[in-house]
């Protein structure tokens, strides 16, 4: 098949549009389109900045514009769901081009087409808008997984009926861990609700093995045809240690002792890598340093703008606010910002633009997000993406080692699927009775269609059930309340007074971490959010710093800190628990392979493999 041979699939307006605008396309657009045209779930695998998102959505917002205008009730046919709100936001506004490109290009040919609407539900959309999506429900819905949970389990799952068509982006961050699971059973929920079997469709960089991950996306029953376009991406590597020698670095360091404060040790390499990234970030026209916490990417912007005399950098993560986050990379795109320092809210998706060089200062820690993090740079085919890791102690360098070489060679930690975790199996179980009264054979067999609950056995389901209708194994958990009524005669489950409420108030795997929302006192703006540990040693009058911003504390309520901007002041740094990230088995065995290869070569050999 040729390169312009599945743009023959498009309306005379969508091929117009396609070749004006991006010109060939690529192997995961030629590969995948076919697939979804034909109506088949598909897995598309590619590396990142290989128009993935397009491959998914332009075969729809075609189809869309050529289909008769539907009722307002059974608008939404198009369902996109992402693990990050940033990337809904992201992907909201790329979709922008197409449907309003192709609308223009219809309407230059007088040919019939309607231009789709989209719209974002996500935990940073407002009351307001939510209430409007319901009663004006888009062709696409762009969406989380706790979003998804929640619409099925309220009023708000009749906008869904609909639905024809589910999108899951950056499914490997989904697959390997509960939170995949979770969304695995309201899939199946969502296709309990609909008319038909929605078509689904998964998006991925960064997979292994590709069959299992296709098993997840299409849970019981269901072929998934998987296209391979993971043609590894140029990559230009390096891994930088900025002093002559890290054995001379106080032990300190290597124990990841704080080095932002007064009684830190004098011998850290802290010192050295400062003036290093700031010679990077100058040296290009735009950086991410992407680092392993949110309160490192504070400290380093406060040390980065310090030494450079000016706001050279901005921190991007999770605890900084939506409208925040959105200035500091629109403002990198467009060039008025050389840097910013960042952790995984930067890692996935979101089109950054421009990027020269993406730095990473400690281990990545794992393979697929070493891959993730340094393809923010480069982000178009073909083009290399250059990157450098600076390890900060020597346990670190080992490890980044070890990394960085599998990178190159593509060796993947392998995705493994949670095998049926029974405290997502009740959060659902709950979610799902509190709404209908379900037979109770119909309620297993739609929870086991979902892959990770495949085989979930008879006695595990019921034991749950048990469990949540109150019936407990000893004594110990009689003062936890039943939150369903299961009919052993009638066979029927439903839900108790107060089931919705639990359901949608405790639902999900992400913990409720007991963070404080900060708001600017004179208008109520939300610029971020704190640990209830930083909130319990800040008291009104003192500053601090938030996205390498200064924030004098007005006063402190039950669940605000009302703040004013306190431009140039110093203050402490914000920080925050619950940021360590595990290593992989993979990773920790091929880190011990190192060692003992190292070990056993003598010290001449083992610098020149390490070189």
């Amino acid at each position: 098949m040729s390169d312009m041979e599945p743009l023959s699939l498009f309306s005379p307006s969508a091929q117009t549009w396609f070749g004006d605008a991006l010109g060939d396309p690529t192997e995961v657009q030629a590969r995948g389109w076919p697939e979804i045209a034909a109506g088949r779930h598909a897995l598309l695998c590619a590396p990142t900045g290989s128009g993935k998102t397009l491959a998914a959505f332009l075969w729809f917002v075609d189809s869309l514009g050529r289909s008769p205008v539907p009722t307002e009730g059974q608008r939404c046919r198009v369902l996109y769901i992402s693990p990050l709100k940033a990337l809904t936001v992201d992907v909201e506004r790329n979709l922008r081009a197409p449907l309003r490109g192709i609308a223009l290009e219809a309407e230059r040919r007088a040919e019939s087409f309607r231009e789709a609407r989209a719209a974002v539900r996500s935990g940073d959309s407002t009351s307001a808008e939510r209430r409007d999506l319901v009663r004006h429900p888009p062709d696409i819905l762009i969406t989380t997984p706790e979003s998804l949970f929640l619409m099925l389990t309220s009023a708000a799952r009749e906008t869904l009926r609909s639905v024809t068509t589910v999108i899951v982006d950056e499914i490997h961050a989904l697959a390997g861990t509960k939170r995949g699971a979770h969304l695995a059973v309201s899939l199946e929920r969502l296709c309990a609700l609909t008319d038909s079997d929605p078509q689904r469709i998964g998006l991925s960089a960064t997979q292994r093995p590709l069959s299992e991950v296709a098993r997840f996306l299409g849970g019981t029953g269901r072929d998934v045809a998987i296209v391979d376009a993971g043609v590894r991406k140029p990559m230009e590597l390096t891994i930088e240690v900025p002093v002559d020698d890290m054995t001379d670095l106080d032990r300190g360091a290597e124990r990841g002792g704080d080095v932002s404060t007064p009684q830190a040790p004098r011998r850290s390499i802290w010192p050295a890598v400062t003036p290093r990234l700031l010679e990077l970030i100058r040296a290009h026209r735009s950086t991410i340093v992407f680092v392993n916490s949110r309160r490192l990417a504070e400290r380093l912007s406060g040390q980065l703008n310090d030494l450079a005399g000016e706001d050279l950098v901005r921190a991007h993560h999770g605890s900084i606010a939506r409208e925040q986050r959105t200035v500091v990379e629109e403002m990198l795109k467009e060039g008025r910002l050389p840097a910013i320092i960042a952790t995984s809210s930067l890692e996935l998706g979101i089109d950054m633009g421009a990027v020269d060089l993406v730095v990473q200062v400690g281990s990545p820690l794992t393979v697929a997000s070493g891959l993730q993090r340094i393809g923010r740079a480069g982000h178009s085919v073909g083009v290399a993406s250059r990157g450098t890791i600076f390890p900060t102690h020597r346990g670190d360098l080992l490890e980044a080692a070890t990394i960085a070489e599998r990178m190159l060679d593509g060796a993947i930690e392998e995705t493994r699927v949670p095998r049926n975790p029974l405290d997502i199996l009740a959060q659902q179980i709950v979610a799902m009775a509190a709404l209908d009264t379900w037979d109770v054979g119909e309620l297993r067999r739609t929870i086991v269609r979902a892959y990770p609950f495949a085989d979930l056995g008879t006695r595990a389901f019921e034991a749950t059930l048990d469990m949540l209708d109150g019936r407990y194994p000893s004594e110990e958990f009689g003062e936890l309340r039943a939150r369903i009524v299961w009919d052993r005669l009638a066979g029927t489950v439903r839900g108790r007074a107060g089931a919705q409420r639990l359901a949608v108030t405790s639902g999900g795997t992400i913990p409720d971490r007991g963070l404080y929302s900060v708001n600017i006192f004179e208008d109520g703006r939300r610029v971020g959010e704190l640990d209830e540990e930083m909130v319990y040693e800040l008291r009104p009058g003192e500053v601090f710093i938030l996205g390498a911003t200064s924030w004098r504390c007005v006063d402190i309520t039950p669940q605000q800190v009302l703040v004013l901007p306190a431009p140039g002041e110093p203050g402490k740094i914000a920080f925050w628990h619950g940021d360590s990230v595990g290593r992989p088995f993979e990773v920790g065995a091929a880190v011990g392979a190192l060692v003992r290869e190292l070990r056993a070569a003598g010290e001449p050999a083992a610098l020149e493999r390490l070189r």
